[in-house]
């Protein structure tokens, strides 16, 4: 018999379909008796969603929302994110950490449209999602109630959900064939859990969904040019394209060639290390290109400052500040540094790697070959150097004369 909670009348929950949700959406009826959504955001999952509506009525939904939100995902929030070049422990492109933000902005909407007083998800307690989903929740509405399965059942084990799925005749998508978790949206494919937790174990080819073995990639190269303007790609080899369309285009090239494959043993919000394996290939190829096209339009101390904010910037997603005061202000900064980044990028795509070859900007290039030529020019004096050196050389020299003094 369910519990009678007084509080908990109508539960929006945040459902992928997957094992855990699943589990999580017949536990709620069981347990709270009350009225459950579920809600599915479409954002570029392709083939995964198809069964979802049918699977969640029949594991107990009152009501289904799939919400086809790639456009919005891509152009509102990777966008964003990838003016700042942002990049965790120098490896991971946030591909679920970005995706958070958004699920939880449109379960508060749903929320709001269905009277709801309770959203719920199905993160773990150990995870970084239950605090990007929980931040964002409290973002939209101060009072919302958050019911989070993981901090209240028993079911502290793998072999546990599936004994209880078994017992109220939930599919499990998970198997011997195939353990380990994955998320996917339009950015990346992540992969952990199961034969992932042997650190020394190199993940098995069958694994990945999105790229080819680098070493099956095609034997010759393939040319890419992207043009940005204000710090965001619009087109491709000439052809203008919306974000989540260029996107899409950059993650088949890309994953033909075997681009953006990443095995790394992370940080986490709480202070575990966990391994995360990702396939982000067109989101690899859009931060070379992008840093090309830096590298000739942005001044030198407006980079290295913008730089110097990476770090925190990525921090700050990947911990679930996406709605922070902190987050916003960085991003007005950032946003300001790329007024200028026009242009394109040419990238060579060969075997898994992705490197940039060429860069142009007709409207805000800062490279003048009269200046930088190693031939002879009439517009650099080279005796100036001297001076230069000097200056910047002198607390370099009173160190040594003082130090010699003593």
């Amino acid at each position: 018999m369910a519990k009678v909670h007084k509080d908990v009348k109508k539960i929006v929950l945040a459902y992928s379909g997957g094992l855990d949700t699943s589990i999580i959406l017949k536990w709620l009826k069981n347990e709270y008796g009350c009225e459950v959504i579920a809600f599915s955001a479409d954002l570029g999952q392709g083939d995964e969603l198809a069964p979802i509506r049918d699977k969640a009525f029949a594991t107990g939904a009152d009501k289904v929302y799939i919400d086809d939100l790639k456009e919005e995902f891509v152009r509102d929030f990777v966008f964003p994110m990838f003016r700042a070049n942002a990049i965790y422990e120098g490896h991971y492109l946030l591909g679920t950490s970005i995706a958070r933000p958004l699920i939880a902005k449109r379960q508060m909407e749903i929320a709001k449209i269905e009277g709801a007083d309770s959203v719920s998800h199905g993160a773990t307690g150990k995870g970084n999602d239950q605090v990007r989903f929980e931040l964002a929740y409290y973002h939209f509405d101060p009072a919302i109630t958050v019911v989070v399965p993981w901090r209240e059942w028993k079911l502290n084990s793998r072999q546990a959900l599936v004994n209880y799925a078994k017992k109220n005749g939930i599919p499990i998508p998970v198997t011997k064939k195939r353990p380990w978790s994955s998320d996917r949206n339009m950015l990346h494919i992540s992969f952990e859990g199961g034969i992932l937790e042997d650190t020394w174990a190199e993940p098995p080819e069958n694994m990945y969904v999105l790229t080819k073995a680098p070493e099956k990639a095609p034997n010759k190269p393939q040319f890419v040019e992207i043009e940005f303007k204000n710090g965001n790609a619009v087109a491709v080899d000439g052809e203008k394209m919306s974000p989540a369309q260029l996107l899409a285009h950059l993650n088949f090239i890309g994953g033909e060639h075997g681009i953006g494959r990443v095995d790394l043993l992370e940080n986490r919000s709480v202070g575990m290390k966990s391994r995360g394996v990702y396939e982000t290939p067109g989101g690899t190829i859009l931060r070379e290109a992008h840093s090309a096209v830096e590298q000739i339009t942005m001044d030198r101390e407006v980079m290295r400052i913008r730089d110097s904010l990476i770090p925190e910037y990525a921090r700050q997603v990947y911990s679930g500040y996406w709605f922070s005061p902190e987050r916003e202000m960085l991003q007005t900064l950032i946003d300001d540094s790329q007024k200028c980044v026009n242009g394109v990028a040419r990238v060579k795509l060969y075997k898994g790697h992705c490197r940039t070859v060429g860069r142009k900007s007709e409207t805000n290039s800062l490279f003048n070959l009269d200046f930088a030529t190693f031939e002879k020019d009439q517009v650099f004096n080279q005796a100036d150097a001297t001076g230069f050196i000097k200056i910047n050389s002198l607390r370099l020299r009173i160190r040594a004369l003082m130090q010699g003094k003593k």
